[in-house]
């Protein structure tokens, strides 16, 4: 029992760094999803994230007989984590600060592995290594628990032992630059500094969020849905349809239509009844107003498995969208994302003040996301409908924030923990029509979007957390 104590002793002794440690899982971690901890000690992180189905192992018997008297809802075993066997499947597999004790830690990777399908998320915190002289005369002089061997390992590593065992790193971050409550010098450290280039380097958590190497499926799997906002685009839908590729087992081309004025609803019936030989269907948008909710009509009425936004300027290709169906289709990504900045562009297809302030967001959005992204509002993105369904089902975590619809993709891409990959597209200059984009007042919205986006994902929440700290 006094081991038992002593486990509880120092987890209270350091609340303020378990606090931080359970609001960055909880962050990455569906709720009622199904999640093996390994290395679980007394179950406080399992239960944290609130599984529909935990199962905790660690080698710690002490430990485990505290975590099944805590939590007699969740399932904990004795196990030594390199000897690992589970006939189950798991949405997510934890491992938070356990990478030290193991003596083969590509073992323990290789173990999970079985334990995972393509949607398995592995989650891991580990201390930056040039804390390690830091941790060791805390642990010396009774401030942090004793711990006999450990591994320092840079996250790079952590990275390289997962791709030997087929897993792929989605994303990378780090926290936390002070890890005991002072108020004002913890909330100044871990919500300001921790996040400023140069102190980052000195965070003390590092985080891991990684995937199963997924296997490429066929053509014949998968079929297409292209969404195709239109308002006042009449000139541009006959060769929206022509110039759109079949993909996969078949594609379907839904227009979505803003009340154009132009007569576009018109042409897309006309185009309906010229081209029998394609699926196009016409969604009207009514009372709805942006692409957003435009996109989101869509999406809805969509039958295909995978989903496509092709704007209908056509200023991005849309013989390039084999290109992104590739890539989702060969496991690449699970979010493609155009980006017109990287090809040259026609004159006059982006004025300058608009390319400038596209390589600053997209600079921004890199750094706040914690994934690459060069362009955040090329309209052409694809994504798998039922990933898609996952994040309007948790859309609102976010809220209801984006008129234009690519942030909320973006943001809740992040959320889901999905791999992002860029598809480079040749950006050409619009034909008939004139572009809607209000570059101050558009802009404007992009700065409070990244506002959303600073709160909800550096801050794992919010700003409401700091009158605590």
């Amino acid at each position: 029992m006094s081991d038992q104590n002593d486990i509880l002793k120092w987890r209270r002794r350091n609340r303020y760094y378990y606090a931080w440690i359970e609001r960055i899982y909880r962050f990455v971690v569906r709720p009622g999803s199904r999640v093996l901890h390994v290395g679980c000690e007394s179950g406080d992180l399992l239960a944290a994230v609130r599984p529909c189905y935990g199962v905790g192992i660690d080698s710690d018997e002490k430990a485990i007989a505290l975590a099944k008297k805590r939590f007699p809802q969740l399932n904990f075993n004795v196990c030594d984590p390199q000897e690992l066997k589970i006939n189950e499947k798991f949405d997510y597999v934890l491992i938070c600060d356990s990478l030290g004790d193991w003596k083969d830690i590509q073992q323990v990777f290789e173990r999970v592995y079985p334990m995972t399908d393509e949607h398995t998320r592995i989650v891991i915190t580990y201390y930056n290594y040039l804390w390690e002289w830091i941790l060791r005369f805390a642990s010396a002089v009774g401030l942090r628990r004793p711990r006999e061997h450990q591994n320092w390992l840079p996250a790079d590593d952590i990275a390289n032992l997962l791709n030997l065992s087929n897993f792929d790193v989605i994303r990378k971050d780090s926290y936390m630059l002070f890890p005991k409550g002072v108020w004002g010098i913890s909330a100044l450290c871990n919500y300001v500094l921790s996040l400023l280039p140069g102190f980052r380097f000195f965070n003390l958590v590092n985080l891991v969020v990684a995937r199963r190497i997924p296997r490429p499926v066929q053509d014949k799997d998968l079929s297409v849905s292209v969404i195709v906002p239109t308002r006042n685009e009449r000139g541009n839908i006959g060769d929206a349809i022509k110039r759109i590729p079949d993909m996969g087992r078949g594609t379907e081309i839904i227009f979505v239509d803003g009340n154009s004025t132009d007569g576009t609803a018109e042409e897309i019936e006309n185009q309906i009844h010229n081209n029998p030989q394609r699926k196009i269907i016409l969604v009207h948008q009514g009372a709805g107003k942006g692409k957003g909710d435009a996109v989101r009509k869509g999406f809805a009425a969509a039958t295909g498995d995978v989903l496509v936004i092709q704007d209908a300027d056509l200023t991005a290709p849309p013989e390039d969208l084999p290109k992104f169906f590739a890539a989702l289709r060969d496991g690449k990504g699970e979010f493609i994302n155009g980006s017109r900045l990287v090809y040259p562009m026609e004159r006059q297809a982006m004025r300058f003040l608009n390319l400038v302030a596209n390589k600053f967001f997209g600079m921004l959005f890199t750094w706040l996301l914690g994934q690459r992204f060069r362009d955040t509002l090329c309209g052409t993105k694809m994504i798998r409908k039922s990933d898609y369904e996952l994040i309007a089902a948790n859309r609102s975590y976010f809220g209801d924030f984006d008129p234009f619809g690519d942030f909320d993709l973006i943001f809740g891409a992040v959320k889901q923990n999905f791999k992002v990959i860029e598809v480079p597209v040749r950006y050409k200059a619009r034909t008939y029509g004139e572009t809607s984009i209000s570059r101050f007042r558009h802009g404007i919205l992009l700065l409070r979007m990244s506002w959303v986006a600073f709160k909800k994902i550096k801050w794992l929440g919010g700003i409401g957390r700091l009158k605590h700290e």
